[in-house]
């Protein structure tokens, strides 16, 4: 698909602003050393019920790496990603998070949120519905299957391995691990580095094939900013292994662990406050809003949250110290310390939408009245 978008940029205009007006970039200064810089977009397309990534990229000269600030407003045709109509096809990318792109020379990922030409959140932003907290803390743990040939690295092409799922948990050797994936998780790992992303750790998981990333972060939207960011290098990385990124929570049937991936997350109030009485009615606000959460937590979670393998079952709710059968697991010192600190949601699945997920954790925690005030 072709359009003047290849010769022109959006107009900026007044920053954060919305135009949608193009024109032709003003000449260089012969004076100034410009250097030319890929900026690849990306953004979340209007796929249900969980979107997919899109990614363009603009070549803009600067005479100095630039800030997000000084990054433009684009446009995309919504009309072929699922979010416009062809007779009005024009969505607008709003940039909110830069990262440096280690892959490319003089290059960074633009990541954007999609507003319509008037400046509002299109219907598909859920990061807009994320409400302000700078002092929330999300750690959300990426499992995922690295698959070739439509099955996962290691599996024959018949059937399933002769050695059941258990040692390729956090296992080394070629005969558990495989001489690929190794190397596409460790190369991820840089690349995530290098663009500024919190990466807390990695391991491969349960089943053969299945890795996992960690990544934490403070405020309301960072850690899923990043998570999927990560999920772009990862696939974008996997291109040249002509393998594909599996995210589905249960690619592989019988019994072999799905794929989660559960969100750790605490406020301010509880980690300095917490108490017996506050987490026993925001474990009450969780049970009376299930429905709610399942509904974002991802698709097809009934396949993974059966009361097998790690999980709770998707109808049932329950919280337990140091419980990986539970629905909110608390951290080992979590009651010793006086009910405070962080808690472990361990129902979202590895396809769901980090926005929605922490939206909706977020929406169910303002819910519940603070029975202490905090100390100024």
């Amino acid at each position: 698909m072709t359009n003047c978008e290849t010769f022109c940029e959006l107009n900026p205009g007044p920053k954060n602003s919305a135009s949608t007006v193009f024109e032709r970039p003003e000449p260089t200064d012969l004076l100034t050393t410009m250097t030319k810089y890929k900026l690849e977009y990306i953004w979340l397309d209007g796929k249900h019920p969980v979107p997919d990534l899109r990614g363009k990229t603009l070549i803009k000269e600067f005479d100095q790496p630039p800030a997000l600030g000084e990054i433009p407003n684009w446009g995309f045709d919504g009309s072929s990603t699922m979010q416009a109509e062809g007779k009005s096809s024009d969505c607008v990318l709003k940039p909110v998070a830069l990262y440096p792109d280690a892959s490319r020379k003089d290059a960074y990922i633009v990541l954007s949120e999609v507003m319509h030409p008037d400046g509002t959140p299109h219907s598909t932003n859920a990061r807009a519905t994320i409400e302000n907290d700078p002092d929330l803390w999300i750690g959300l743990e990426q499992e995922y299957f690295l698959y070739q040939d439509g099955r996962p690295l290691g599996f024959p092409k018949n059937g399933h391995p002769t050695t059941p799922q258990g040692p390729y948990y956090c296992g080394v050797g070629y005969k558990y691990m495989g001489s690929l994936a190794r190397k596409i998780v460790e190369e991820h790992l840089e690349l995530c580095h290098a663009a500024g992303i919190n990466h807390e750790g990695i391991n491969a998981e349960v089943a053969k094939g299945q890795w996992e990333f960690q990544i934490f972060a403070k405020g309301s939207a960072k850690a899923a900013d990043d998570t999927w960011t990560a999920r772009y290098l990862m696939m974008r990385l996997c291109e040249k292994y002509e393998v594909d990124v599996q995210l589905h929570c249960k690619p592989i049937k019988g019994d072999w662990n799905g794929s989660g991936m559960h969100c750790n997350f605490s406020t301010k109030y509880l980690r300095e406050v917490g108490g017996k009485e506050y987490f026993e009615a925001l474990m009450k606000a969780f049970e009376e809003n299930v429905p709610e959460h399942i509904a974002v937590y991802g698709p097809d979670n009934h396949l993974r949250l059966t009361g097998l393998h790690e999980t709770q079952a998707i109808d049932k709710f329950s919280y337990g110290l140091s419980d990986r059968g539970a629905s909110i697991r608390m951290p080992v010192n979590f009651i010793k310390n006086g009910y405070r600190g962080y808690l472990e949601d361990r129902r979202p699945n590895s396809e769901g939408d980090p926005y929605q997920i922490v939206s909706r954790i977020l929406k169910t925690i303002n819910s519940v009245p603070k029975i202490r005030q905090m100390a100024a």
